[in-house]
């Protein structure tokens, strides 16, 4: 967004330049310089007008094109006026450069400025790091070219390069920005956001949730029990990135932005345990904050009469386990942390109602 602005108000600067190169070509370049000069003002004084005030970045444009179209008429020659556009940009790749180098991020303090309400994260500001760069590459391969193009090529060829050359670099690149940003969030799989009320209050990238902890994400956890009050447990896929190959609750996931508690815990029993479960209860909630992640969990609790046939490719196994045997896997390590917080609960109710 502030690159967007920052082109808008760039914009004024293109017509001076596309009144230059027509009055060149037909009164020749003393009359184009004049010209040009004369709609610099014509448009520093519809600014001011327009807006009740006069904007910074247009005055500066203006005097640049009064000041080097000037030079070049007393001087007889136009590379001055064709220089304007490199000592604009020279300029703004400065302040990229002051900003990506320094320990002062001026694009920084003008976010905050704009944009009071705006908390910036670790991660976005790695992100704004890397388009100041890209942006500071973008320049200095302009300059580098409009210099060129001033000197050694025809005016017709400078005024695209210096004009119509740098809006399809800096278009072009935020065109290729957005379609990876697209086709990232279209394979990228978002949770809601939620308070410790379980309110949804905005949503998050499952990635961003696993490593901000200020981010509160809600969980289902299915804990199944069989006649002989044995609990069924998973052990987790050794490829997930919590807790891989401990042994934990039968049914254990995300609940998808969009998607209704109760149908979060059918999905994930039908994907983790191949098991269409209908009849559960909701036992409490309770908030689980770990180094990297917050969790809001939804406990719930279910029966089951056999060994269900697992999905291989979600968990590793699947077992009937007394509270003592699970007791056992705690004091080994080889449970997991929810687990160990839950299973006296769990006890509990399992010796208290066999029938859930």
């Amino acid at each position: 967004m502030q690159q967007l602005g920052l082109l808008k108000k760039m914009l004024p600067g293109l017509l001076p330049i596309l009144i230059f190169i027509i009055a060149d070509e037909v009164w020749g370049t003393q009359v184009g310089l004049i010209v040009a000069i004369i709609m610099g003002i014509v448009q520093l004084v519809y600014f001011a007008i327009k807006e009740k005030r006069i904007e910074k970045f247009v005055l500066m444009d203006t005097l640049l094109i009064i000041a080097m179209g000037g030079i070049s008429i007393i001087l007889k020659n136009d590379i001055f006026f064709k220089l304007k556009p490199v000592i604009i940009e020279g300029i703004l790749a400065a302040v990229l450069a002051f900003s990506l180098f320094s320990k002062h991020n001026i694009m920084l303090k003008m976010s905050e400025r704009y944009m009071p309400d705006m908390e910036i994260n670790e991660e976005q500001n790695k992100l704004m790091q890397k388009s100041i760069r890209n942006m500071l590459i973008i320049l200095l391969l302009h300059i580098a070219l409009t210099i060129y193009s001033a000197f050694y090529m025809s005016t017709e060829a400078w005024a695209f390069i210096s004009t119509g050359l740098f809006y399809i670099l800096i278009f072009g690149y935020f065109g290729i920005e957005f379609l990876i940003k697209y086709l990232k969030n279209k394979n990228t799989e978002f949770l809601p956001v939620v308070n410790e009320d379980g309110e949804i209050i905005g949503k998050a990238s499952r990635e961003e949730c696993h490593r901000n902890p200020s981010l509160i994400y809600p969980i289902i956890r299915l804990h199944l029990f069989n006649k002989e009050n044995q609990i069924l447990l998973q052990r987790r896929s050794m490829k997930s990135d919590i807790e891989p190959g401990k042994w934990d609750a039968a049914v254990a996931g995300h609940i998808k932005f969009g998607e209704k508690i109760e149908d979060a815990v059918k999905r994930e029993t039908l994907e983790e345990l191949n098991l269409e479960i209908n009849e559960f209860q909701l036992l409490h909630k309770r908030l689980f904050k770990a180094k990297t992640s917050t969790a809001l969990m939804f406990i719930f609790i279910g029966v089951i009469n056999k060994l269900p046939n697992a999905n291989m490719r979600e968990v590793e196994e699947v077992r009937f386990f007394t509270t003592q045997q699970i007791h056992k896997l705690i004091k080994e390590g080889k449970a997991s942390i929810g687990l160990e917080q839950e299973i006296n609960e769990l006890q509990q109710i399992k010796i208290q109602n066999k029938q859930i």
